[in-house]
């Protein structure tokens, strides 16, 4: 075999490496693209996502009254009432919960009632008794009439002697007496049953008036009582009932503002427990007394908006309203308002955040003086623009959001 031949003996033959080749290829971008979609699919779940903010419109700030004075207080009850019993007795029966809407007449409770229920058995029998013997000396006193007028006829006649007619007289007054005696008995007797029935009747305890039960003070087995008694293990009363029509705020003016408050003006009240609901109210009186240990003055407010979340004892805050907030001896001042919470301190400057297509702007604004509960923004925002309130810290400029509260 000459060299030639050899050499053709040991090439490689290539021909047959195409498909394989391409088959590599092709598995070499699938699992680059499958690397490719796991990352982005990673990516995808483990990024953060938006925080939720609240929103708030700016308003301008030539709508709506003007706050005069800012003052805290606390929701009241003009009528409200622990109940009780009018006597001393065991509780057998309490029919209230806290919560529960009770109407006027309503049995809250019931007492032992034995002793009352038998006196009242005894009174009306007594009574029945007084009756029978009205009747028996209702009918002696008409055959008494009877026999004086015959022994009148027979005097005249001189039949009789004046004794025996001395002694018809005296059966009749007799009689006459007699029947006087005991109307007087029935009448004493009735007065008994009308007595036992209002005994048996407080063993009753009724709701004074229309309300919620906001306390249950006892339970069956206790021994209650319209006084205090019995070395401390004795109630004075079976719970407590709010009228919740009644509901009004009382606030402490600072002397020094109360020229600022008058009867009838428009006030705005927050709860401490909704800051952002606002409830219209009136001035109904400004208690003339004061507090010499507080400085302050005590003045009634009206709630206009009978709601269930206003409950007694909640705290508030009241703004005392005037002229339209917008306008300054006639003047209108330019400028919005927002929450005091959409403003955010930034060294010497001030800033909010204002949602524009999903992502937050912030601006650098210009403050004025506070209304209530909010603030006036001199430059940098326009009346309807939407911003953050209470932004987060970690919040900047650009960053995507989500609205929490559907502003």
């Amino acid at each position: 075999m000459n060299r030639s031949e050899m050499l053709e003996q040991l090439r490689i033959d290539r021909s047959g490496d195409g498909p394989s080749r391409a088959r590599r290829r092709w598995v070499l971008a699938l699992v680059a693209a499958l690397v490719v979609a796991v990352g982005v699919g990673a990516w995808f779940w483990t990024r953060p996502s938006p925080p939720a903010v609240q929103i708030a419109v700016a308003r301008s700030a030539g709508q709506g009254p003007a706050a005069v004075l800012d003052a805290s207080g606390y929701v009241t009850a003009r009528r409200q009432a622990t109940v009780s019993a009018k006597i001393t007795g065991k509780v057998t029966e309490v029919l209230i919960e806290e919560g529960m809407r009770v109407k006027e007449g309503d049995v809250l409770a019931r007492l032992d009632d034995t002793e009352a229920r038998a006196q009242m058995q005894l009174s009306q029998a007594q009574l029945t008794a007084a009756r029978s013997q009205l009747a028996e000396v209702k009918a002696m006193l008409v055959q008494a009439e009877r026999d004086f007028e015959r022994q009148q006829e027979l005097l005249r006649r001189q039949l009789i002697a004046e004794q025996t007619m001395d002694a018809a007289r005296a059966q009749r007054d007799m009689f006459r007496a007699r029947l006087s005696n005991l109307e007087e008995q029935v009448r004493v007797a009735q007065e008994s049953v009308g007595v036992a029935r209002v005994q048996l009747d407080n063993t009753e305890v009724r709701a004074p008036f229309s309300g919620v039960v906001v306390a249950k003070a006892a339970q069956p087995g206790e021994m209650i009582s319209p006084i205090s008694a019995g070395g401390g293990f004795t109630r004075t009363g079976i719970g407590t009932i709010v009228d919740m029509d009644s509901l009004e705020i009382q606030v402490d003016v600072n002397e020094s503002f109360i020229n600022r408050v008058t009867p009838g003006q428009s006030v705005e009240a927050i709860l401490n427990a909704y800051p952002d609901w606002k409830i219209p109210g009136s001035v109904i009186a400004i208690i003339p007394t004061a507090d010499r240990n507080k400085a302050t003055v005590k003045v009634r407010v009206a709630i206009k908006l009978a709601d269930p979340r206003i409950v007694p004892d909640m705290g508030v805050r009241v703004s005392f309203l005037s002229a339209p907030s917008g306008s300054r001896d006639g003047k209108v001042v330019g400028g919005v308002l927002v929450p005091v919470q959409a403003v955010r301190e930034d060294g010497k400057s001030a800033v909010v955040f204002v949602l524009v297509d999903g992502k937050v702007q912030r601006r650098t604004v210009s403050l004025g003086q506070s209304v209530g509960g909010e603030r006036r923004v001199s430059s940098g925002l326009a009346e309807g623009d939407r911003v953050v309130l209470s932004p987060p810290a970690s919040l900047r400029d650009g960053d995507a959001v989500k609205v929490a509260n559907g502003g």
